[in-house]
């Protein structure tokens, strides 16, 4: 097994920070091989941001992604970008309040409104990560929500933990609803 994840955005949107929980998660908590890597615009907010993941039981000998397997664009730049590198069988997970121009694609698309659905539901947009990370493990079962959930508590400060707690549990529901369709 061999999973490539690239969570991609702009800058200040948490997708770093998104892709080391992720790598923490399935590494120190599930146990499996992890290469993180991570590149950003000269910009400290609004720049071009990605995070990239390699998740596999087996030793990574090339630590870069070749073609993800996983998408995750929370802007229509990011998404233009990075679409053209995802597997024609694979997962595309966009966030509509920002992505309104969807790809022809031949895997699975799932569309939700991330960041609206942030301010609305938990009164910040800045958890649209946390949410992010919560929808793709039901609709990929990349890694498991105990190890997530794990690495969040880890890596998370403490006075905003909860609010991240909250985020992740609600991207799990959400999920668990995308994937039923």
């Amino acid at each position: 097994m061999r999973k490539e994840v690239c969570l991609s955005g702009s800058g200040g949107q948490g997708l770093i920070l998104a892709g080391i929980i992720l790598a923490e998660a399935a590494g120190i908590y599930d146990g499996f091989e992890v290469v993180q890597t991570q590149s950003y615009g000269p910009e400290a907010r609004g720049g071009a941001s990605r995070s990239e993941i390699i998740i596999s039981d087996e030793k990574i000998d090339y630590p870069k992604i070749i073609k993800s397997d996983i998408l995750l664009a929370l802007t229509q730049k990011s998404c233009d970008k990075y679409v053209e590198n995802l597997r024609e069988e694979g997962i595309l997970l966009i966030d509509s309040t920002n992505v309104t121009n969807i790809p022809s694609f031949g895997g699975k698309i799932y569309q939700y409104p991330i960041t609206e659905d942030a301010i609305k539901v938990l009164g910040n947009q800045l958890v649209a990560n946390i949410i992010s990370l919560g929808i793709l493990i039901p609709i990929s079962g990349i890694v498991s929500k105990d190890a997530l959930r794990q690495a969040l508590q880890d890596r998370i400060p403490e006075k905003i933990r909860e609010l991240n707690k909250k985020a992740l549990e609600h991207g799990f529901q959400i999920g668990e609803n995308l994937n039923s369709l």
